[in-house]
């Protein structure tokens, strides 16, 4: 069962971290329970959070010859020093996006610790008051972001001298070496969904005439399903809180009695079947049965013809790819560009090679730029309304042109180099911002820690 994408398993982490931190500082530091440490304006600094951003910043494999409590002091205060400017200046923040997070973050806990009841068990405190500190931590850092872009987003456009002067200074070996990159064009077309969606409606309607007739619906799901991270478990998913689903999927789910099965569910993932299993507040654990629509040797072949028929006329010239490309393609994301498909990540024409997909690769490896495929069975390259992305698609696809692996060159990659420069800019805004705080806010730090080698002086005063 492919969920909903959320930041959960990122953000879960760090505050795992940073509830937990005033244990694990207990252990640290000869039985020192918890107590301020530094004051960044009006922003009180617990060792507890120290600790808490240390354990955090070695979770993520940060290696370091300095002090790691004394790196995590610093970042944080540097959090602070923009939280603070950031009330100065009555920055805001959009409070849905804080309520959003934070409700994703409790989602996230709430699904690994199994219900409130553990979650209270395990930091000691009841839910209000967890929630209260994350969503103060989430309004913080959200501030202080914000804060980082203003400062950022006031620098002025960087010109080509400036571009020019940065590829000049900036080390040659230290330059991100650019993978092998494809521009490509293509021309796809979709099979008959309705079709194989009835098929795929009809065989769901008899698993579930079997389950109700006494078979184990694990066992269906074990054979059948099409979600591999389920089907080895019969099925199961786990208790999880309802908004990690599709809400298609959480409200048939929420709906059904322990042991019921739901009717046939449609979620842009495919069909489903779902057997509750347990439901306790906003959470559930359940059985499914996934299935795609699945497409026909017919499908296929009446896809190719026309394809060819395509690339045909394309070849002798009675239309243009791009002409083509706009009048049949059905893919909307490269349809008005004429066919050209851009790197989903950044939209640069260009697509590095390690993101091309499998079977498009095998047939570019071999082509010249300027000649067409023959028709191939790929996928989507991003969800259309109502179907999720990675589904049957038929293409022909044009090579336009390959650029080798090399290092940036102001006269063929100055895009990227004008990104790069950009970046620098901003970042020397942000740190010329630190430094000159630093001289002006006022910053307590204690005895514990006055003996750190920040990496900026002026911290101690």
């Amino acid at each position: 069962m492919k969920t909903k994408e959320i930041l959960t398993a990122v953000l879960l982490p760090a505050v795992i971290f940073m509830m937990s931190g005033r244990t694990v500082s207990a252990q640290k530091y000869d039985g020192l329970i918890d107590k301020t440490v530094a004051l960044v304006g009006n922003s009180v600094i617990l060792l507890s959070q120290v600790e808490s951003e240390a354990m955090y910043m070695q979770s993520m494999g940060y290696v370091t010859d300095r002090n790691l409590r004394c790196e995590a002091l610093e970042s944080i205060m540097v959090t602070k020093l923009f939280y603070t400017q950031a009330v100065l200046d009555s920055l805001a923040v959009n409070p849905d996006m804080v309520e959003a997070m934070l409700n994703q973050q409790m989602d996230g806990i709430l699904s690994r610790f199994g219900g409130e009841k553990e979650v209270e068990a395990y930091f000691q405190k009841p839910m209000h008051e967890i929630r209260e500190e994350f969503r103060d931590r989430i309004l913080e850092q959200n501030l202080a972001g914000e804060m980082r872009r203003t400062i950022a987003g006031k620098i002025s456009d960087v010109t080509p001298k400036e571009v020019e002067r940065f590829y000049k200074r900036v080390p040659k070996d230290s330059l991100p070496v650019i993978p092998t990159q494809y521009k490509i064009s293509e021309i796809t077309i979709y099979p008959n969904v309705e079709r194989a969606e009835l098929a795929a409606r009809e065989r769901l309607l008899e698993f579930r005439q079997r389950v109700l007739d006494g078979e184990k619906f694990s066992l269906l799901a074990t054979l059948y399903s099409e979600d591999p991270g389920s089907a080895m478990r019969g099925g199961e998913l786990g208790m999880s809180s309802k908004s990690l689903f599709w809400p298609e999927f959480s409200d048939a789910a929420m709906s059904l009695k322990p042991g019921q099965v739901s009717p046939i569910v449609k979620t842009p993932n495919g069909y489903h079947l779902i057997q509750l299993i347990a439901r306790e507040g906003d959470m559930f654990n359940a059985r499914h049965i996934l299935l795609r629509p699945r497409y026909t040797a017919e499908d296929r072949d009446s896809a190719f013809i026309r394809l060819d028929s395509i690339r045909n006329a394309i070849l002798t010239d009675s239309i243009t790819f791009e002409q083509a490309a706009k009048k049949f393609s059905q893919d909307p994301l490269t349809r008005t560009n004429g066919g050209l498909v851009p790197d989903s990540e950044t939209g640069a024409p260009f697509i590095d090679i390690d993101k091309l997909k499998s079977e498009e690769y095998n047939v570019l490896k071999d082509m010249r730029p300027g000649e067409i495929s023959r028709p191939i069975e790929s996928t989507d390259n991003e969800s259309r309304a109502g179907v999720a992305a990675g589904n049957t698609a038929y293409k022909i696809i044009r090579l336009d042109e390959i650029r080798e692996a090399h290092t940036p060159t102001f006269e063929q990659d100055f895009d990227i180099l004008l990104d790069m420069a950009t970046n620098q800019k901003a970042a020397d805004a942000v740190e010329a911002f630190i430094n000159e705080k630093l001289k002006t806010m006022y910053i307590v730090i204690d005895p514990l820690f006055r003996e750190c080698k920040f990496q900026r002086d002026g911290w101690v005063k």
